[in-house]
């Protein structure tokens, strides 16, 4: 089992538009039957990020389709990539985490 982290800075004027862009993030994954969740930090570290989107994946191979074809189809995932940019102050960062199953 992976876990997928994803994590958007933002500035404080944008961070209900950000989260509105991750929540529909975490409803296509689940629409997809995949478990998804929006983080929202109560405390930041410096640089830390604003908001964070954790999606639990049984194959790496999931996180391209995901990302490839999460929002809907490619080309609304496109957009919505695109308009999500557009607010961001830094690209995403990407965390790639195998979870342990021995305990």
């Amino acid at each position: 089992m992976y876990l997928a982290r994803f994590s958007y800075d933002v500035a404080p004027a944008n961070r209900q538009r950000a989260i509105e862009f991750i929540r529909r993030e975490v409803a296509a994954a689940r629409e997809k039957g995949l478990t998804a969740k929006l983080l929202v930090p109560i405390t930041r570290g410096q640089n830390g990020a604003a908001l964070q989107f954790e999606l639990e994946l049984t194959s790496l191979d999931q996180l391209d389709q995901f990302r490839q074809r999460g929002v809907s189809s490619g080309e609304e995932t496109g957009n919505w990539m695109h308009a999500f940019s557009e607010i961001l102050l830094a690209p995403p960062i990407v965390e790639l985490l195998r979870l342990d199953s021995a305990g």
